[in-house]
């Protein structure tokens, strides 16, 4: 499997339990790390060149939006895929548990607080998806300051109308001239165990655990149908979900990289060239500078 196999776009139907979440489901194992490795690093490199002309021109804004299950490694896939790029030109936004301020607002209202300006790259480390997610699994349409009007639909009602929302935010965005790229990291049950027990075994790693990672880990299947759910329902040509094998940390990272140099090519983005007026002030200055004593 490739990049195209692992992207949805609307046009097939996402079956999480189908996908691998390691290598092994494209024939790798171990003794192509390296390799990969390398590749990896070209796309950074790629990046980094990209996102200076995206900065440079500021035409085009970019949003990824990053969402996993808990240990799935959100957190150093950031680190690691966005260090080689300009920090003036990346915002990171954590989303976490609503304010009482958010929750007096519609849910997209700090998504859109949050937007990049054109000319730079936004990573959501969750984001507005979680409405229709731990939302949708604990059934807390309630906790929103809203009329009963909108709150006591039936589910299919309530987180049916969110995903069209989301469409139509998404889709508003790229009439914009904003890209939104979503990347679901899909580790399987069995790794997020492991990484749980080596944040239990490994002091260094201690405040990575909260008690709470388990009682959502409880919760395993009802996840993994909303977010099955909502991919379906939000996957589209110009806001296209990735949904990438995170059992290996080495491989999603190659695989976000990917991506992320693929919207950025897309963008196709480039230096704006001055007007004669501003080369000749250049070339005034040039002169300037070259005949000073």
């Amino acid at each position: 499997m490739g990049l195209r196999e692992y992207c949805f776009n609307g046009k097939q139907e996402l079956e999480l339990e189908s996908l691998p979440t390691n290598a092994k489901g494209d024939g790798l194992t171990k003794k192509d790390k390296e390799t990969y490795l390398a590749y990896t690093e070209k796309n950074l490199a790629r990046i980094a060149a990209l996102q200076d002309k995206l900065y440079a021109a500021g035409k085009e804004g970019i949003v990824v939006v990053l969402q996993a299950m808990d240990a799935a490694g959100k957190d150093s896939t950031i680190k690691h895929v966005m260090r080689g790029m300009n920090p003036q030109g990346v915002d990171v936004v954590s989303f976490k548990q609503p304010t009482s301020e958010e929750l007096r607002h519609d849910y997209l209202w700090r998504a859109h607080k949050a937007l990049p300006e054109r000319g730079k790259i936004a990573i959501f480390n969750r984001s507005y998806y979680e409405d229709v997610l731990v939302v949708k699994v604990h059934r807390m349409q309630k906790s929103y300051a809203m009329a009963d009007r909108c709150i006591d639909a039936p589910d299919k009602d309530f987180f049916g109308k969110r995903y069209l929302q989301i469409r139509d935010f998404e889709e508003y965005l790229y009439e914009n001239s904003y890209r939104v790229v979503k990347i679901f990291l899909n580790v399987s049950r069995k790794k997020q165990k492991q990484r749980f027990l080596e944040r239990i075994d490994v002091p260094e790693k201690n405040w990575k655990f909260s008690e709470s990672d388990l009682k959502e880990r409880a919760h395993w299947d009802e996840y993994m149908k909303a977010y099955e759910a909502a991919i379906n329902a939000t996957a589209t040509k110009h806001s296209p979900w990735y949904v990438i094998p995170a059992d290996q940390k080495w491989y999603a990272r190659f695989l976000v990289s990917e991506v992320v140099r693929k919207v950025l090519e897309e963008a196709d983005p480039a230096y704006p060239e001055l007007p004669e007026e501003k080369r000749r002030d250049l070339a005034a200055c040039k002169w300037m500078l070259q005949t000073e004593e």
